[in-house]
């Protein structure tokens, strides 16, 4: 199966307005409520797209109350370790247009002893895993390599690892050579210190990112789609153009998708493809809605992938 990990997740709360203009009101068009953080709007589309997952996540608090029955009525397992700390509350506002603004708490310490549990948690499920998405941030307190120590515990079984987060987090878990990282434009700027505008700038800073320790990098460029290096290449893939209602959870749509491709054994380019699809359609839905595998196939229809 995919084991997704989610040690940060949130009760995600969008707000859906007719405008977002500076100094100017807005109307209330639509508000909704559902269980987030990176790793769970992972295993959603995993298992929207036929896939065998898990999700593994920190909870506690009246809201890791509500985020365990919101995920009861999902359809896929999960397992929660509950902490003393109260779970985050994150919050979107997008528009008709497309405009979205996305607000994060930045969530409670877990003491030593419930990462320790986490930790135990992971290595009981990797028996039965294929590859373990690691997903979301760290919350304050945790140390940066944490990231590290469940990627190592991964590879002493064989199970391929996925890292999708950013910062310090990221920056640390390179030192434990993951299968994959997927970062966003910005994330990869963050990681490199410099801009990356041009196309041969962000064909460069793929490279860079893998030399750094990942034996694959995706890079994430929103409506332009994705470069990515492997093995086999380096591959961009473009999307056709959408209207965007919300791309907030594109990103962690693809990552699922490209993970689930990889599952089934499809090449690293076909999987870049499936992400990409995967991405561009939960962009086209509104708030935190991610997409059926019948709206992600009439994308991938569309997406054009290339060698470089």
């Amino acid at each position: 199966m995919i084991l997704t990990l989610t040690i940060n997740p949130a009760i995600d709360r969008t707000v859906s307005v007719d405008r977002l203009v500076f100094e100017d009101r807005a109307y209330i068009l639509d508000r909704t409520e559902a269980a987030g953080g990176r790793g769970i709007n992972a295993s959603l589309v995993v298992h929207r797209l036929g896939g065998k997952t898990l999700a593994l996540l920190a909870a506690g608090g009246a809201a890791g109350e509500r985020i365990e029955r919101m995920l009861a009525g999902v359809g896929f397992p999960f397992e929660v370790v509950r902490v003393r700390s109260e779970s985050r509350t994150n919050f979107t506002i997008s528009d008709k247009q497309g405009l979205t603004i996305k607000l994060n708490e930045v969530g409670q310490p877990i003491a030593v002893a419930e990462l320790a549990e986490l930790r135990a948690r992971v290595e009981a499920r990797l028996s039965k895993s294929t590859w373990l998405m690691i997903c979301g941030s760290i919350p304050p307190g945790v140390s940066t390599e944490f990231y590290c120590e469940i990627i190592q515990l991964a590879k002493k079984r064989g199970v391929k690892t996925l890292v999708d987060t950013e910062g310090d987090a990221l920056l640390h878990s390179l030192e434990a050579r993951p299968t994959v990282i997927t970062p966003n434009q910005h994330e990869g700027e963050r990681l490199l210190g410099r801009a990356l505008v041009t196309r041969s700038q962000i064909l460069e800073a793929v490279g860079r990112i893998q030399k750094m320790g990942p034996e694959s990098v995706i890079l994430s460029l929103g409506s332009r789609g994705a470069v990515g290096s492997s093995r086999e290449g380096v591959f961009e893939a473009t999307p056709p153009h959408i209207d965007a209602l919300c791309p907030i959870g594109a990103g962690d749509a693809m990552a699922a998708a490209f993970t689930w491709s990889m599952w089934k054994k499809k090449s690293f380019s076909e999987s870049l493809r499936w992400g990409v699809a995967a991405g561009t359609a939960k962009a086209r839905l509104p708030g935190m809605t991610f997409p059926t595998i019948e709206q992600v196939k009439a994308v991938y229809k569309q997406v054009e992938v290339r060698a470089v």
